[in-house]
């Protein structure tokens, strides 16, 4: 074989297998992302709950009503909790906090809040003796949902934006 041809087919048979290389990093690529993909979903399935956003309004105002219906005999009209909520009664409990400014709520996750409306004192750390009461029965998720944007709707824009950035960094951790 002249070597010129021998050169042309050297050439095409590189050029076939950097194709073919090409090819296949590419489907491997394809392949993790997908696998990242299918476990993302997977992690977010397991701990996932509706949407909480205080910006939406039919979502408040159908809080407001979830609220009024189981919220508002323990932690008020206006959100303002029971009074003394900081002091323990005399058989150990705490009053219901405020959920509004004034109160703490919104240094917590929405996933925190979802689960301890939800679930009730077992959301609690053990030893804190509470008669919050879950909700797991009486509401859906997409009610408790709509209950906390309407309790976040109460807040100020600052303590808003920390709030988010708390619950971003519950997901952030929870995933990775």
């Amino acid at each position: 074989m002249a070597p010129r041809a021998r050169s042309r087919r050297k050439s095409s048979i590189r050029q076939r297998k950097s194709a073919r290389s090409r090819a296949i990093a590419w489907l491997i690529g394809i392949g993790l992302l997908a696998t990242a993909g299918l476990l993302f979903h997977f992690a977010l399935g397991r701990m996932a709950h509706p949407r909480i956003d205080s910006n939406d309004v039919a979502q408040v105002q159908f809080g407001q009503q979830v609220y009024a219906k189981a919220c508002v005999s323990c932690h008020g009209a206006s959100l303002e909790g029971q009074q003394n909520w900081q002091t323990r009664l005399p058989e150990g409990h705490l009053p219901a906090p405020p959920l509004n400014a004034s109160g703490r709520a919104w240094r917590l996750s929405d996933r925190l809040l979802f689960a301890i409306t939800k679930r009730g004192a077992s959301a609690y750390p053990a030893g804190y003796n509470t008669q919050m009461p879950a909700f797991a029965r009486e509401l859906t998720d997409e009610e408790i949902a709509a209950a906390l944007a309407y309790v976040e709707s109460h807040w100020t824009p600052e303590m808003r934006a920390k709030h988010a950035r708390r619950s971003l960094a519950f997901w952030v951790t929870q995933v990775h």
